[in-house]
């Protein structure tokens, strides 16, 4: 191996060997054929993606438990179709008007003839008619429906709350405001629709940007977006496809869209770096890239197969949306997985030294001549080297530090306000119904499904329900009742006692499930009832998380524990490759916590007084963290092995490995960070902290992580970083790629005698 270091730098020091060489030699040879055949399959992917259509999640997918089962049953009897409903709140906030005055009556006669008046609502109900009257008496309720497709009423219901605006403007000592299915989507639609769009817009010109500083020239800074963006674009149409056996939903789309970028660029970076690194070394065009394909090449295999194995763990979930995530996102790794080993290589063929084309007059290479390797870095990784005791002491505990928090760590659902702040008249409204009628605007659903649903023995149960609600304290009443004989099906709307409060409310709504069902409905034989309800689906969600997060923690972290030993045959290195991802994650969950629920630094991101961590972004965080860490931790890994087994010492080809990747692995993290930092701008609490979670793991794994800790454990390890035990020799050899390159020399002050990493490259 010795000899190797004063091989001449010319073609044929590649022997090809494993996958990856395979196929980028391969793409190399027949370039054009590559080429063609990646954009063919991208234009068919979306041709055919876009004829068989997007079949998105149902309700009763979305969040399983008794939520899903109500929805189910009004989906089967056809009562999920009917109109969007609507509510105006008239209040008398002050002085000593009542609503049964005639002043206060003729204002509710004023919003009545206004929402009438536009020909778009039916079924509108006086609160005189239906004691739709508050308790104090100073507020009343007129309800009313969207005519037409529920759908499309949204879009239709901007005349209607012009008209309650106009009552509300005549009369400014009262409250006149709106609330329903239609109005609340509206306003969500229009304050953030837009919001996301710009988001997503601004992903790709932050990515380009960032990349042409990495590179300084145009043509290198465009593939790695054109591979991401083709990538996302063809797993665009394959989605569309799968989703009629896996139903999909915006959120999949989205969550597809940044982690498609996120490890396209990376790909597409890592291999782009690794041939041009070796060009600047003195090799030819063609064997850089041959070097190029089988070891940064290989990294993106095993870093793909990797996050692929991470993402699967949202399938265990059993929860709509996280299972249409968790497929989306596999599907966009290995389309782009693929696309970095198989069109890439071909397009830096076709390209050769006009990938340079387009330089940025100002933005100099900068590192020619050092092998690759980072200055900053290297004079960095100095100080870590000489004290990796030191080092791994201060980084290590600085992470458990920020990880500490998060023993305290509190998910719920977040309420209206939390979620969208309390600055939006919809918001406003919600919260007003809700004290003058608690409960009202979400109240309880119990769906009861029986054979005969007409019957005295049914009737009786749902009556003694009712009462039972009341009496038990889960609902301040009244209960009403819709009966639906046809279907044979009959739907409580029971408000909960707590309204807004989601404590209580909860709290309530298992009074009813636990307490006064039981003793009511289900003495019933074959009678079914399921209580479902926006305050129900909350809950249901919540818990089917909780339960989920054992099973979902316990795949993730041992497959990629077994990608680990396979891919470097090294207990070693599967063992702390999992103890520094789930610091990583730690830490992040501790940010978390301190910024947005005890509001350290809240203001900053504007996230004042929430108070909690949603519930669903925990495992979330996780499953994409444990990803996406690995891909900078196989990366680096690689180098540093690649070194090893070229003759350096632990200590130098962890000096070599790292210092030649952090440049790239820098610019690929501040890419990511960027982008999910977008995300930590906007007005949504749930995607802001999203955005600042993923920002601050990704950042602090690039460099607290992979620049300080990994070479400081590394160091302290010595050769026992290459330990495979004898009983596990039997192992399936992965690691062949690198041991067939001979790349330029590296430089090392003092030449090693030729070792063999035990457990490397048998």
């Amino acid at each position: 191996m010795a000899s190797a270091h004063g091989r001449a730098r010319t073609a044929g020091t590649v022997r090809g060997q494993g996958i990856a060489a395979a196929m980028g030699g391969w793409s190399a040879r027949h370039r054009w054929t590559a080429v063609g055949s990646w954009l063919l399959f991208v234009v068919l992917a979306l041709v055919i993606g876009s004829m068989a259509g997007r079949v998105d999640l149902t309700d009763r997918e979305e969040v399983p438990g008794e939520f899903g089962q109500a929805v189910a049953i009004l989906d089967d009897a056809g009562l999920n179709d009917g109109p969007a409903g609507e509510m105006v709140l008239v209040q008398a906030a002050g002085g000593s008007l009542k609503a049964t005055d005639p002043a206060f009556r003729a204002v509710v006669g004023e919003v009545v003839a206004a929402v009438e008046g536009t020909g778009e609502v039916a079924s509108v109900e006086s609160p005189y008619d239906a004691g739709a009257i508050s308790e104090d008496g100073r507020s009343a309720l007129v309800r009313f429906d969207m005519r037409g497709d529920p759908q499309t009423a949204p879009d239709r219901v901007e005349p209607v709350v012009e008209a309650v605006s106009g009552v509300q403007d005549k009369h400014k000592d009262l409250k006149v405001e709106q609330f329903g299915a239609a109005s609340s989507e509206k306003v969500f639609n229009d304050a953030f629709g837009s919001d996301f769009q710009r988001a997503e817009y601004s992903a790709l010109p932050v990515a380009l940007g960032i990349l042409l500083i990495a590179f300084g020239a145009l043509v290198a800074a465009l593939l790695p977006v054109l591979l991401a963006m083709t990538a996302f674009l063809a797993t665009t149409g394959l989605v569309a496809v799968v989703s009629h056996t896996v139903h999909m939903s915006d959120t999949a789309n989205s969550v597809m869209l940044l982690v498609g970028l996120a490890v396209g660029v990376d790909y597409c970076l890592f291999y782009l770096r690794r041939e041009r690194e070796e060009r600047e070394a003195g090799h030819d065009a063609q064997t850089a890239l041959r070097i190029a394909a089988a070891t940064s090449g290989r990294a993106v295999l095993v870093s793909g197969v990797t996050v692929i194995v991470a993402m699967a763990g949202m399938l265990f979930t059993g929860i709509g949306d996280f299972k249409a995530m968790g497929l989306a996102t596999m599907m966009v790794v290995a389309v782009a997985m693929f696309g970095s080993v198989t069109v890439l290589p071909a397009l830096l063929s076709l390209l050769g030294e006009r990938v340079e084309k387009g330089r940025i007059p100002f933005l100099r290479r900068r590192g020619k001549g050092t092998g690759g390797e980072s200055r900053v870095w290297r004079a960095i990784l100095g100080g870590v080297l000489r004290r990796p005791v030191v080092a791994a002491a201060v980084a290590g505990g600085a992470l458990v530090a920020l990880a500490v928090p998060a023993v305290g760590l509190n998910t719920a659902n977040l309420t209206l306000s939390q979620e969208l702040g309390d600055g939006l008249p919809i918001v406003r409204a919600y919260e007003d119904i809700n004290k003058a009628f608690p409960g009202g605007p979400d109240p309880a659903q119990v769906v009861v499904k029986a054979s005969d649903i007409t019957s005295p023995e049914v009737r009786q149960a749902i009556d003694a329900f009712s009462r039972a609600a009341v009496a038990e304290g889960a609902s301040p009443g009244p209960v009403e009742t819709e009966l639906h004989e046809k279907e044979g099906v009959a739907v409580l709307k029971v408000p909960l006692t707590g309204g807004t409060d989601e404590e209580r409310a909860e709290a309530s709504l298992k009074v009813l499930r636990d307490e006064v069902r039981p003793g009511t409905l289900g003495e019933v034989a074959g009678l079914t009832a399921p209580i479902g309800g926006s305050t129900a689906a909350s809950m249901d969600f919540t818990d089917k998380i909780g339960d989920s997060v054992p099973p979902v923690f316990a795949f993730v972290v041992a497959f990629a524990f077994l990608l680990m030993l396979l891919s470097f045959r090294s207990l070693t290195i599967a063992i702390t490759s999992i103890v520094l991802n789930l610091l990583s994650v730690g830490a992040a969950y501790g940010i978390l916590t301190i910024v947005f629920q005890h509001g350290w630094g809240a203001g900053l991101v504007g996230a004042e007084g929430v108070g909690a961590i949603v519930a669903w972004l925990p495992l979330f965080l996780f499953v994409i963290l444990f990803g996406l860490s690995m891909d900078y931790h196989v990366f680096v890994v690689s180098r540093i092995r690649e070194a090893r087994m070229r003759g350096l010492t632990t200590q130098g080809a962890i000096r070599h490995g790292i210092t030649t990747t952090a440049g790239v692995v820098t610019s690929a993290a501040v890419i990511m960070v960027a982008v999910f930092a977008i995300f930590g701008t906007l007005s949504m609490q749930s995607m802001k902290q999203m955005g600042v979670g993923l920002a601050a793991a990704v950042l602090i794994d690039a460099t607290v992580i992979r620049g300080v800790l990994l070479p400081a454990v590394m160091s302290l390890l010595g050769e026992r970083n290459w330990y495979l035990p004898k009983w596990l020799s039997w192992l399936p050899d992965m690691t062949h790629d690198e041991a067939g390159v001979a790349p330029a020399p590296v430089r090392q002050a003092t030449a090693p005698a030729p070792v063999e990493p035990s457990g490397v490259g048998r």
